[in-house]
């Protein structure tokens, strides 16, 4: 992939997410330059002495640098925010909400100072909440503040599909939507195969893709970060490779559709909570959430998972 010229990515924590973010970043050539920022100086030095120390092997020749003065953050054209306090094993994404609001209050303002004209991508969790309190703190369009969404939870999803079809996971078109945790769920009614609905894909003669399967893989995505979290203690990897997608969608200006959580405006009839929708993200941020097609079923479904999200919001007084 070629590099896009000129443009600064700088993510903000230099935990075991934003240093997967940064190094995938490098690697895939997300960004003409990643600056690393943490309030732990030695932390964030010594990551990024570690990344520099391997751009020789990258995919062009992006640099690298940051610590703990926040100007490091200057002129970004894309800021992605993982630091907060991360999730412990049997917790939920909004057990966190409250220590990583108050994280934003002091953040976001100082952010904006330093890096006014960027797009702010948010990966700290819970990511729909933490969307509808960095919106407010900032007073930012919506199209240039969102966060992540279920961008990792559609790819955990075409990839159990794909493999239990035996096709490449890019031949699998099906998106998880609505809150980035347990309410979430998959679009079914237009998931396909290539052109073939997913309900009719047949293997054998014989459809594998049953009411029963369905909603186990369903249960399996919603619940595949508790796993991994479980048995290594983070989420790393995956959610660093899709952040850098998220960020080369921005700043190659693809107009590319990925299922990203912005501040809702009516669609489906829902205002003022963060949901993740199919939506065009290019130049600029979000450039359209797409209201794709649903049965009852499912809008009843994502309605539900905005009704968590409001209360989850009116607990903490958002």
């Amino acid at each position: 992939m070629s590099v896009h010229s000129g443009s600064k990515l700088a993510v903000v924590g230099a935990g075991s997410v934003g240093t997967s973010l940064a190094y995938a970043a490098l690697i895939r050539g997300s960004a003409s330059h990643v600056a690393l920022y943490d309030v732990n100086a030695a932390k964030a030095e010594a990551e990024v002495l570690d990344l520099a120390h391997g751009t020789q092997f990258t995919a062009a020749a992006a640099t690298v640098n940051g610590g703990a003065d926040i100007s490091v953050t200057d002129g970004a054209d894309v800021v992605v925010i993982t630091a907060g306090a991360k999730q412990s094993p049997g917790q939920t994404r909004l057990d966190l909400a409250g220590t990583n609001v108050r994280i934003l209050e002091q953040l976001m303002p100082q952010m904006q100072e330093h890096a006014p004209d960027a797009v702010y991508v948010l990966v700290t969790n819970p990511c729909d909440v933490l969307t509808v309190a960095a919106q407010k703190i900032t007073g930012l369009p919506t199209s240039r503040i969102f966060s992540s969404g279920t961008v990792l939870d559609t790819s955990r999803l075409r990839w159990l599909l794909a493999h239990r079809a035996g096709v490449s996971v890019s031949s699998v078109h099906a998106s998880m939507v609505g809150e980035h945790g347990d309410t979430e769920f998959p679009v079914w009614s237009g998931a396909t195969i290539g052109p073939v609905p997913i309900r009719e894909w047949k293997v054998d003669g014989e459809r594998i893709f049953t009411p029963g399967y369905l909603s186990e893989t369903a249960r399996e995505v919603t619940q595949a970060a508790y796993k991994v979290i479980a048995g290594k203690g983070a989420t790393n990897y995956a959610i660093g490779l899709s952040g850098a997608r998220i960020v080369e969608a921005l700043l190659r200006s693809e107009n590319a559709v990925l299922p990203v959580s912005t501040v809702l405006g009516g669609q489906y009839g829902i205002e003022g909570v963060a949901l993740s929708l199919p939506s065009i993200v290019g130049h600029g941020g979000v450039r359209a959430v797409l209201e794709t097609p649903m049965d009852e079923g499912e809008r009843a479904s994502l309605h539900h998972s905005a009704e968590t999200l409001r209360q989850s919001l009116a607990s903490l007084g958002i």
